[in-house]
């Protein structure tokens, strides 16, 4: 049991933080019926959607047909990186960049190992979760925090799009430029045919029903709760398996979050210091305060204090390049990579870090001047 528990804790440290913080603020701030009003409902009920569908459409083997059909036509080096990695920047647009890297990192080693290129393993999955962070950034459910500020801003979502379109069009040449820099690009490889996979026809289509009306709720054109009631129950009478891999905690983490943020927010010395702190200086703080606590919690926290989402939008996810725990994705990549390499994990951890404080300094100048 106690193993049980110090695995828990360290599989999911952001929750136990979250929840302590809360924890203790509710001495300062007694919890009363209010602290249900601090919870937005309608971004978890949203998220709990989303992370329901792309479970089962992971389950049911689209993705991996997808990448399969895509690695057919690569006969390069370079082709093959593209595609490992530009999966990740397109497809975290729709499906998280969580899903993402859950999905693609492991094919991406298992891909790397069978055309005798593990030589790239390090590159392509360091480049692979830059690309997801990055590429998620550009749509309201591409990561939870975009969902969060998305909901609270009011924003449209094609006007959501065009504003954060230029940082990931940056982001796309980065990538571009970062692979065309990999050695022996132009050597060729061949790829051994994948014959186990398991794809469900029919799930797959009733998955992806579900989530366009998903996409109809995070347009505001279904309410939240119709869709989600609809996605748990299709789901549980289908297949009820695949609501034990939703990551329940995500969503602890929020309320926990939620209810800190709300405290604090009725602390009135606490609420003047931090809006004195943050207003005008939105950009630097939340990349700052990505780089140690995440940053969904550093948009949680600080959109309490400011109304300027825009600009924290930019930071939080801009913010989510740089540490190991910038973005809680990036962790989801390390722990796979470790569980093949163990000993490469200090490599890895060197290059990860080096290229993603790369790319936070660029990002950031070009948030500064655009």
């Amino acid at each position: 049991m106690k193993s049980k528990i110090i695995a828990f804790f360290k599989k999911e440290i952001v929750l136990v933080v979250a929840a302590v913080l809360a924890f203790i603020s509710g001495f300062i701030v007694p919890p009363t019926k209010a602290y249900m009003e601090y919870i937005d409902w309608c971004v978890l009920g949203i998220l709990l959607s989303l992370m329901t569908v792309m479970a089962g459409l992971q389950k049911n083997g689209l993705f991996d047909t997808l990448v399969v059909a895509l690695l057919k036509r690569t006969k390069k080096v370079w082709q093959l990186a593209f595609v490992l990695v530009f999966l990740c920047f397109f497809l975290s647009m729709l499906i998280t960049n969580d899903v993402a890297l859950i999905t693609f990192v492991p094919f991406a080693i298992l891909t790397l190992k069978k055309c005798g290129q593990e030589r790239l393993v390090i590159p392509v999955v360091v480049l692979q979760t830059i690309a997801a962070n990055l590429g998620s950034m550009l749509t309201p459910i591409g990561n939870p925090q975009n969902l969060y500020l998305y909901n609270l801003s009011q924003m449209g979502i094609l006007e959501f799009v065009l504003f954060m379109l230029p940082y990931t069009m940056v982001s796309g040449l980065l990538l571009v430029i970062s692979l065309l820099l990999i050695k022996g690009k132009h050597e060729a490889v061949v790829i051994k045919e994948e014959t186990n996979m398991r794809l469900s026809l029919k799930k797959n289509i009733i998955y992806l029903i579900l989530f366009a009306l998903s996409l109809l709720s995070v347009a505001k054109i279904l309410h939240y709760m119709v869709v989600l009631i609809l996605v748990l129950l299709v789901v549980f009478i289908m297949e009820k398996d695949v609501l034990k891999s939703v990551d329940y905690c995500l969503l602890l983490t929020f309320i926990c979050f939620f209810i800190f943020t709300g405290n604090l927010e009725n602390i009135p010395e606490v609420k003047d210091t931090l809006q004195n702190l943050i207003t005008g200086r939105e950009l630097v703080i939340s990349v700052f305060a990505s780089q140690a606590i995440s940053n969904v919690p550093a948009a949680l926290l600080l959109s309490e204090f400011t109304d300027n989402y825009r600009v924290l939008l930019k930071g939080v996810n801009i913010g989510g390049l740089g540490t190991l725990i910038a973005s809680m994705a990036s962790l989801i990549s390390y722990k796979i990579f470790a569980n093949h390499y163990n000993e490469l994990k200090g490599r890895y951890f060197l290059w990860f870090t080096l290229a993603n404080i790369i790319y936070l300094l660029i990002l950031t100048v070009v948030a500064v001047i655009v």
